[in-house]
């Protein structure tokens, strides 16, 4: 007989409120729970639902299935502003659990019908350049309260109050959305705020997304030119009564003393400033039914750093240095300044020749301001704003304390769920790189960057991004509401726009890569996640971007010509043309073809369209069979031959036979080689190439890659002091200047994607079936590491893995959650081994430090594979001044791998032609034994 723990985490949809779920957006949420612990013998058989609303009796569902992970609502729907109280139960073969601790959830307001208040916005003085308005009504109520909910949003940003009080902990609310088909609310549970007699509501509303400026053109209020706030407070009495105060015509404006806002420009406010007399607002023709309930959590201040140094500039400038790169504002404390002192806070990524360097702000003033109203002692903090900034210069405060100022980090608050470590601390400090650069751009919407005049939701970062995203933090609601957005700004011919929300507004946007985020940010989630419904909800959308790509393609399936990013921002294209990538972006464009095909298909089967998913596939199927007859050679040459194709090609199943595919994983390993371990990709092949080299024989040079510390490559920009991924791989050049390029930015995540592999492969913690629901366990043993480990909470519960090597041998331990299995990669052992739930070791011989000698034969390529060897010559030749580094002598072998490593000096340095011929010619010697 299996007797499981009780249920726990019981969870609606994608929400993570940790307490009573509030305003959810439908009537029927799906429901998700997770067993603690469970005898080894356990496999869930059924389970029960209780619901329990207002004084009815409970109803109860009994379900036979082992789902325990978004299975279906039991029960009658909710009504909007309907509360149910829910407790699960589950069995095995035998009797049930105990029940879990009851979770409540309350639907929000399901239909516009729902809403009796109205938009409002200031008649008077209402202009882009006005003062922020702060806008409002009251209701006089009894004293018997029972319960108040405040359901509110704004065109702008807002800020409410209820008697004085800060209403929640939301920023930046309502957040962005496309504002022009969908925007939230949201709900509070403002019982405790509201009093008998009268209260008095009101709203601080800033330009924000609404009508601030948004992009790199310059340009403001692109969805509209008058701020607005709709808000509807519900107070219910003891005997049932609803007293309602809704936003309408009877309602006041006044101006407050934040005279200008602006997300990329920032804030100034006068602290002489009182409020100024009500004024009248006027009632908008607004749609009350593009209003959606939130699918993810809100932004909220996530963290407050402390200040690390205050220092004088040689300008003479007071900076303070908060050790990370972050997203947010400045809190700072301030006394004795008289009436009319102003305090100027100036942001910056990085300091360069020991000056804020604000160049690569580009037009953004990233500049708050405040005027004092006298001496006494004031906290100053700008609400309506945000800024990219690990350096601040503040003038105004003589002799600046680094205790009255702090980093106020601000973002979406997002639930943490994996984490990984390992005996290399630059690729530790790297993953946390990754993690600050989500942190910073998953600021309700996935940005490309956080400090700049653009600050845009990218499909194509997020596209490369989404696996190392989902496994990092619970991202589910985040990007499910992201991809409803996308879902309504896609074109009616299928095209996805470039940025989403879509500002650029660009005719027709098709470009590989970008608009493949429409099918395979969808695909992602549900391996990660399991949700199936999801992938229902976007079929249309995906077949659509799909269908636009074969259209362009025509009848042989080629995408050819047209405006591609092609691989953006490949190192070898130059600072002013990020277009001129090696890959051909012919290339790339109908290899994205012949994946999104596929992905489509898949989705379709999942959902139970049979015959779409057999269009689907057929026309992958098609499309791989042109690529290869147009793009690939007999022998696996690929067109361009350059690393990003042969990784698409090689991870995407683009050559047709055994063959091509191992010569042209023997040539993406050459390309590796001779450029010196260095990167040779941009943002769409980045991503894939260690899988690439990995899954075609080449794991050390996989591991060589990736700990590479020359630029460029991922920890370059480690040894050069950053705290998060940057936009380009020479952000930062060597000599610490800002790379010259118009587009440099220090915090973008997309080059962090490898992060994926370092979680699936070095690690070894993989997802098998959707959801976690089968782990692939299978660490990439290495000598470049002692120890690796990842854990993540999975929907079923914590998954981890941990692997080490010491005293010749390697222990492997590997947890895993009640309801999942593992599939493990058991060292030693020829076939994997499956197991359940639980905590499982093994150990076994180390056969992955031993490094073989080189051969006494060796070719070139051998010794540059012979890490030992060829890091003894690469010195040697730099030494001589030879070469200027390791990656010049490894290009200057190019043509020389199959070459007898006795040859590499001739091939280097052919004789006569260098003075140091003759001690490299030595170190050789030395090195191969002569």
């Amino acid at each position: 007989m299996s007797f499981p723990a009780a249920p726990a985490r019981l969870r609606f949809e994608h929400r993570t409120d940790p307490g009573p779920v509030l305003g959810i957006g439908t009537a029927t949420p799906r429901l998700s729970w997770q067993v603690p612990t469970a005898p080894d013998d356990y496999r869930q058989a059924g389970y029960e639902v209780e619901i329990a609303r207002g004084d009815a009796a409970p109803e109860q569902y009994t379900v036979d299935s082992a789902d325990q992970v978004l299975v279906p609502w039991p029960g009658t729907p909710l009504a909007a502003r309907e509360s149910a109280t829910v407790r699960v139960r589950v069995r095995g073969d035998g009797d049930w659990s105990q029940w879990s601790d009851p979770a409540t959830v309350e639907a929000g307001l399901l239909s516009a019908d729902d809403w009796t208040a109205r938009f409002v916005s200031p008649r008077e003085n209402a202009g882009h350049e006005a003062p922020a308005p702060l806008i409002g009504g009251v209701i006089d109520l009894p004293a018997d309260i029972a319960q108040a909910r405040l359901y509110a949003t704004a065109h702008g940003i807002y800020e409410p109050t209820l008697n004085g009080t800060r209403v929640g902990d939301e920023q930046l609310a309502p957040g962005w959305t496309a504002y022009e088909q969908r925007l939230r609310y949201q709900t509070y549970d403002v019982t405790d705020l509201v009093a008998p007699g009268e209260n008095r509501l009101e709203l601080l509303v800033g330009n924000g997304w609404y009508r601030g400026r948004l992009g790199f053109h310059g340009k403001h209020s692109l969805y509209g030119d008058r701020l607005a706030v709709l808000a509807q407070l519900e107070v219910t009495t003891a005997t049932g009564e609803v007293k309602v105060l809704a936003s309408d015509g009877t309602w006041t404006t006044r101006e407050t003393n934040v005279l200008a806002d602006d997300l990329y420009d920032g804030q100034h406010v006068d602290l002489r400033r009182t409020l100024g007399e009500p004024g009248p607002v006027d009632v908008l023709d607004a749609d009350l039914s593009l209003l959606v309930a939130p699918d993810g959590p809100p932004v909220r201040v996530t963290d407050v750093l402390p200040a690390k140094a205050v220092t004088t500039s040689p300008a003479g400038k007071t900076l303070v240095d908060f050790g990370q790169n972050v997203v947010g504002r400045l809190r700072l404390r301030v006394r004795g300044g008289a009436a009319g002192d102003e305090i100027v806070l100036r942001h910056a990524e990085v300091l360069e020749d020991g000056e804020l360097g604000v160049r690569p702000l580009r037009t953004a003033k990233a500049t708050d301001s405040f005027v004092l109203a006298g001496p006494d002692e004031v906290t100053l903090e700008p609400t309506l704003t945000f800024h990219g900034f690990r350096y601040a210069e503040i003038t105004g405060v003589p002799d600046l304390r680094a205790e009255d100022v702090e980093a106020v980090v601000v973002g979406s608050d997002l639930r943490r769920t994996g984490w990984f470590e390992s005996s290399h601390p630059l690729l530790d400090r790297f993953h946390e790189n990754v993690v600050w650069g989500m942190r910073g751009n998953f600021l309700d919407v996935p940005t490309d960057c956080p400090q700049r005049d653009e600050r845009l939701g990218w499909t194509g970062d997020i596209q490369v991004f989404s696996p190392t995203a989902s496994f990092l933090f619970d991202t589910a609601g985040f990007l499910t509401n992201w991809l409803a957005d996308l879902i309504a700004e896609q074109h009616k011919d299928g095209s996805v726009p470039f940025v989403v929300p879509d500002v650029l507004r660009q005719p027709g946007p098709a470009t590989a890569a970008w608009g493949d985020a429409a099918t395979i940010v969808p695909w992602v989630l549900y391996e990660r996640t399991g949700d199936a419904g999801l992938l229902a909800r976007q079929l249309p959308s995906m077949r659509a971007w799909v269908d636009r790509m074969a259209g362009l393609a025509g009848d042989d399936l080629l995408w050819v010509g047209g405006f591609q990013f092609g691989d953006w921002l490949d190192p070898t294209a130059p600072p002013d043309d990020p277009f001129r990538a090696k890959a051909d972006p012919d290339v790339l464009a109908t290899a994205h073809l012949a994946r999104s095909a596929e992905v489509v298909a898949l989705a379709a089967e999942v959902v139970g369209a049979g015959e779409l998913a057999r269009e689907y596939a057929e026309l992958a199927a098609r499309v791989r069979q042109a690529f290869a007859a147009e793009y690939t050679t007999g022998s696996g040459r690929v067109l361009s031959d350059a690393a990003t194709n042969y990784a698409l090609a090689l991870q995407w199943a683009l050559l047709p036979t055994e063959a091509q595919r191992k010569r042209a994983g023997e040539r993406l390993a050459d390309l590796v080689r001779t450029a010196g371990f260095r990167i040779s990709t941009g943002f769409v092949g980045t991503p894939l190439m260690a899988d690439a080299l990995a899954d075609s024989g080449h794991p050390d040079l996989a591991y060589r890659l990736l700990l590479e510390t020359g630029c460029p490559s991922w920890l370059y920009a480690v040894t050069m002091d950053a705290t998060t991924v940057w936009e380009r791989w020479d952000s930062m050049l060597p000599d610490g200047s800002i790379n010259p390029g118009q587009m440099t930015s220090f915090n973008h995540y997309a080059l962090g994607a490898v992060a994926d592999w370092m979680h699936r492969r070095v690690a070894g913690l993989a997802p098998g079936d959707p959801g976690y629901r089968r782990i692939v366990v299978d660490p990439l043993f290495t000598a470049h590491l002692t120890k690796a480990s990842a854990r993540h909470l999975t929907p079923y519960g914590e998954a981890a893995v941990a692997w080490s090597r010491s005293g010749g041998r390697v222990r492997l331990e590997v947890t895993v959650p009640v309801g999942a299995r593992a599939r493990v990669a058991v060292p030693g052992e020829s076939a994997p081994v499956e197991v359940g739930h639980g905590t499982h070791e093994w150990t076994a011989d180390d056969v992955y430090g031993e490094t073989p000698p080189l051969p006494a034969d060796a070719t070139i390529r051998q010794l540059i594979d012979h890490e030992p060897s060829w890091t003894t010559l690469a010195a040697a030749a730099t030494r001589t001044g030879i070469v200027a580094d390791d990656a010049e002598l490894a290009g200057r072998l190019e043509r020389y791998l199959d070459h007898p490593a006795t040859e590499l000096v001739d091939a280097v340095s052919p004789r006569g032609f260098s003075p140091s011929a003759e001690a490299l010619q030595a170190e050789l010697d030395s090195v191969l034994g002569r």
